[in-house]
């Protein structure tokens, strides 16, 4: 089918629902036909005549420049392609729908024609099932929480799009949550007590330190924190393992990031001074949420977060660091020290890598205590090696034991090594004359 010329008050740039249907379009066609850009996130509903050049291009452009991808019109179809079945397939694939219901929104066979007369022209011409399904759909919409153009903000439009365009980012930010992994420990106290340390009401711009050994759980700790505070901010951005990145391809990339986070645009960052002064200029009227994972100099957390004075009061800057004197030599307004787990909560860890429950078996009890009290509440030893000694007889359970007396895990050895890496040299000869002193 080809392309129609936007005149055509039939033609899809002026709008289609998630209620309109096809009997020739059905899930196969969506998947067989070839690969298109139909990752949309937002798809516009509209009637052309009468929103296109006003509300509707506002409300776009405002979604675009936050950084989502919306479907709105023909420009998104490829010519010569039918636009039904290409419609049909955005809608579905779409995370969100909105419907701008105008007052000849009805008028249009490809949006929302439920309202009275408009439905009744059309139900000579199409099949009963069809004019249901639009009664139905309308009932739906109806249902539904809306706004009313010339009632919010008396009639401020520009306003009401900032709102939309806000609830539409928190609404997405759902389906993009931080990844933690599922046996969590203790965590709610410890998200409790650092959320004891910042503005309720968002008013100051707070950074905040999370420090302790490697794999202890910072990162974990650092992202439910992210993922409890996202709704809050309209703008984030996750910048993880900044020791090593930094190290393979220069502060220069971890500041490119951010700045892409923030803007959704690209740009391009040629040295670390040239991107301290654009993320000032460009960041200040924005209140950002960022997590910056794993840093391990000071020059780092300089480059990218500086001072609180680069964003918004109301930011929130949050930083891991395995080196307390980093956040000692910054701005850092509030330091948190992660701790080991406590007795109780490591059995319960190890218990749920090792017998997938909160509890060890009854036989296994007294080997579990002694396997748990080698690891020192470490979470990253009580998973490696719970999730080892599942299933195994007690011979292995017993010479594990006496190996971890010993010797600890090697993967929690390589972790633990690059705490101690990050030491200044005088610092680890002090750790290394200490340890001496525990050398049977």
């Amino acid at each position: 089918m080809k392309r129609r010329e936007p005149t055509d008050p039939e033609d899809p740039m002026y709008g289609a629902s998630s209620s309109s249907t096809s009997p020739h379009v059905g899930d196969h066609e969506c998947i067989t036909k070839k690969p298109k850009r139909n990752d949309y996130e937002v798809f516009l509903s509209f009637r052309g005549e009468d929103t296109h050049k006003g509300f509707t291009d506002h409300l776009y452009i405002g979604l675009v420049n936050a950084g989502i991808h919306v479907f709105r019109d023909d420009n998104e179809l490829y010519v010569g392609e039918e636009i039904g079945p290409e419609l049909l397939c955005s809608i579905t694939q779409s995370k969100i729908s909105i419907p701008i219901i105008s007052k000849n929104y009805a008028s249009s066979k490809w949006c929302l024609r439920s309202f009275g007369d408009a439905i009744n022209a059309h139900k000579d011409d199409l099949d009963e099932m069809v004019v249901n399904e639009w009664e139905k759909a309308l009932e739906e919409v109806s249902s539904l929480k809306g706004w009313e153009s010339d009632k919010v903000y008396d009639g401020r439009e520009g306003e009401l799009v900032k709102t939309v365009v806000r609830y539409v980012m928190s609404e997405l930010k759902r389906h993009f949550e931080l990844i933690t992994p599922k046996q969590l420990m203790g965590i709610d106290d410890r998200v409790q007590q650092v959320m004891s340390l910042i503005d309720a009401k968002f008013y100051d711009t707070g950074i905040i330190g999370i420090y302790g050994f490697g794999s202890i759980g910072k990162t974990t700790l650092a992202k439910v924190l992210y993922n409890k505070l996202s709704s809050h901010f309209e703008y984030l951005s996750f910048v993880a393992d900044i020791r090593e990145t930094s190290r393979h391809k220069g502060i220069e990339c971890l500041q490119k990031q951010l700045i892409n986070d923030v803007l959704r645009n690209p740009h391009d960052v040629s040295n670390v001074d040239g991107g301290i002064g654009f993320i000032k200029s460009r960041f200040t009227s924005k209140k950002i949420l960022i997590l910056l994972d794993d840093i391990d100099d000071k020059n780092q957390l300089n480059a990218l977060a500086g001072e609180g004075s680069w964003f918004k009061a109301g930011s929130i800057v949050i930083v891991t660091t395995r080196n307390k004197s980093i956040l000692d030599e910054t701005v850092v307004r509030h330091v948190y020290q992660l701790n080991e787990l406590p007795v109780n909560q490591s059995l319960i860890l190890f218990s749920r890598y090792a017998f997938r429950k909160d509890s060890p078996q009854i036989d296994y009890w007294n080997l579990s205590r002694d396997v748990v009290s080698t690891t020192g509440g470490h979470p990253l030893a009580l998973e490696v090696i719970g999730s080892f000694l599942r299933g195994k007889p007690k011979k292995v359970w017993k010479d594990t034991l006496k190996k971890l007396k010993k010797v600890p895990d090697r993967k929690v050895q390589k972790t633990l090594r690059i705490s101690y890496k990050a030491l200044d040299d005088e610092v680890q000869q002090i750790f290394l004359d200490i340890a001496c002193f525990f050398i049977v």
